[in-house]
């Protein structure tokens, strides 16, 4: 089976081929790029207006066309331009929930070769006011929630130069020099072109804020290039699963089972301001003309509804996102038979999880991806029956990145060793704003260090081990937490399970676990015990145990939040 998808790779990427690469120079390091590349995303935009009546954004009962966002686009564009004299270098930031406007900013903001500096919709007043401050934006368009977070720091931030204000969907009193955005987005008034820009394949296209787990969180940039390369692999790595999968099909004779015709449609349930949503979703659902559905926040059982309305083909989200989809109530009586992949990223999918969606009524397959802002989005991408057929693997790495293993210091570790995983390539980051030395020693050579502890198998598929600061080390032994949850998963009554390290006297740090179960369960700490007997080694269970009530905290991409689980469960003495 493998061999198949190998076969299949060097055809795609065989000189000529649509996904061929050669080697050229990007900010003066060799790198892969492929051939056929656009120079930016603004090409990529203007690509999608023959799509005109097509449907392009569904926001729970709203639908917005291609023609739509388009005419709206280019009204924001003329507006930020003239008023603002937004321009190639200049930044605008946008900090709102998963609104059609946060689509139309991003075009508008982009094609004009300004970025966007995309904000975390759960940050606090300082939070924002360091975010602001960090990356002094010219604008910030923003709706009623985060409107009232901003406001009592304002001034404070205007205090170190201008910064204009667009609320959307928002009715409340405005703050100085702030318009609403229907008064700057006029479609019917809109010019028939977008403003003139000269935009450059490594210019920044988006500025996204890093969640490190201590200190400030570090404004990565984006670039155009590496915006361009992440929809490029992509569209590689969903036409690399299909192909091989129809191969491995006409050799067994089989009919290669297809989903119910519909529109192409993507649901992104996580937010806009991440990678995931924005360049893996939103960024290759232009470039096809497909359609994408946002909600207001995450509800599972909304989301089989607008499944099933919107005759939805994929679903992005996190593991959580989907495990709970097959575990709704709705799930059985919910029509599904357009939904062919079900799967995403920022947290790997336990194996339990693969069989289960693999499993799934339909011709759902499982996919993921793994990848980091750092990367614009995948580094590695599997899908469809060779998923299924490394359910521990996260794929193989993409066609334009390099990749070595190293070890504490850097070295570079024998073949078939776990080591830190390093990739070189245009997807990686230019660097973090205004942080030169933090650039330096997360980039070196070109080679940017993920942190990530993987193994690479003998077919060149990638296993995530466990994230560098997401391990425990006890009595001078690495407890992998991925690891250990997905042996806790494997009992049918955990709903939600987090491994983390606290504090031991004796080893260092011991592992615990907090647990959530599911409706009905009668799990405790003798029967865990039991249960991951067999299926770990006395070291790796979990001495400390926890069983809540409530869903265990979440950032805004939907990744549990240990460090804020051990401070409460566990605080320091």
């Amino acid at each position: 089976m493998i061999d198949v998808l190998k076969s299949t790779w060097e055809e795609f990427t065989a000189p000529g081929a649509p996904f061929s690469w050669s080697t050229m120079e990007v900010r003066g390091i060799p790198m892969r790029v492929f051939d056929n590349a656009p120079p930016n995303m603004r090409v990529v935009w203007e690509a999608s207006a023959v799509h005109g009546d097509k449907p392009y954004i569904v926001f729970e009962d709203e639908v917005h066309t291609y023609g739509e966002i388009h005419a709206r686009v280019r009204s924001l564009a003329h507006h930020l331009r003239d008023r603002f004299g937004i321009a190639g270098g200049d930044r605008v930031a946008v900090s709102m929930r998963n609104y059609p406007e946060w689509v139309v900013s991003y075009w508008a903001i982009t094609s004009l070769g300004a970025a966007i500096v995309g904000m975390n919709a759960w940050w606090t007043s300082a939070e924002m006011k360091y975010g602001l401050e960090d990356s002094r934006p010219k604008v910030l368009i923003v709706d009623d929630e985060r409107l009232k977070t901003v406001t009592p720091v304002l001034d404070e931030i205007r205090e170190g130069g201008d910064l204009h204000v667009i609320t959307v969907r928002s009715n409340a009193d405005l703050p100085a020099d702030a318009a609403r955005w229907s008064d700057v987005v006029k479609p019917d008034e809109a010019p028939d072109t977008l403003p003139e820009a000269s935009i450059e394949p490594d210019d920044d296209i988006c500025i996204f804020y890093t969640s490190g787990t201590t200190g400030f969180p570090k404004g990565a940039q984006l670039t155009h290039r590496g915006s361009v390369h992440n929809v490029m692999h992509l569209g590689f790595a969903n036409a690399l699963a299909s192909a091989g999968a129809a191969k491995i099909d006409a050799a067994n004779g089989v009919e290669t089972e297809k989903a119910a015709e519909a529109d192409p449609a993507v649901m992104v349930p996580t937010p806009l301001f991440h990678v995931t949503a924005c360049n893996c979703v939103l960024h290759p659902v232009t470039a096809v003309g497909a359609k994408i559905v946002l909600m207001h926040k995450w509800d599972p059982g909304r989301a089989l509804e607008l499944i099933e309305r919107e005759r939805v083909a994929s679903f992005t989200g996190v593991p959580t996102m989907a495990r709970e989809l097959l575990t709704h109530p709705n799930w059985e009586t919910t029509d599904t038979s357009t939904l062919a992949a079900l799967g995403g990223g920022g947290a790997a999918l336990q194996p339990d999880l693969v069989e289960k969606i693999d499993k799934a009524k339909g011709a759902v397959k499982p996919s993921t991806g793994y990848g980091l802002t750092e990367t614009h989005g995948v580094a590695t991408a599997v899908g469809n029956v060779f998923f299924s057929a490394k359910p521990t693997s996260a794929g193989p790495i993409l066609p334009t990145f390099e990749a070595k293993l190293v070890d504490d210091d850097g070295n570079e570790v024998p073949p078939g060793s776990i080591g830190q995983l390093c990739v070189k390539g245009p997807a990686v980051i230019k660097g973090y704003l205004n942080r030169p030395e933090a650039t330096a020693e997360a980039i070196r050579d070109g080679w940017f260090n993920t942190g990530d502890i993987v193994r690479i198998d003998d077919d060149g598929f990638v296993h995530i081990v466990d994230r560098a600061k997401d391990m425990v080390l006890r009595g001078g032994e690495n407890v992998y937490c991925s690891e250990v949850e997905a042996a806790i998963y494997q009992h049918p009554d955990v709903a939600e399970a987090a491994v983390f390290g606290v504090p031991d006297e004796r080893l260092g740090e011991e592992v615990a676990v907090a647990i959530v179960q599911r409706e009905g369960g009668t799990l405790d700490e003798t029967e865990l015990a039991a249960h991951l007997g067999p299926l770990l080694a006395r070291h790796k269970q979990p001495k400390k145990v926890w069983f809540l009530n409530e869903k265990l905290p979440r950032n805004a991409n939907g990744k549990f939040l240990k460090r804020e689980l051990r401070e409460r469960l566990a605080p320091s003495e």
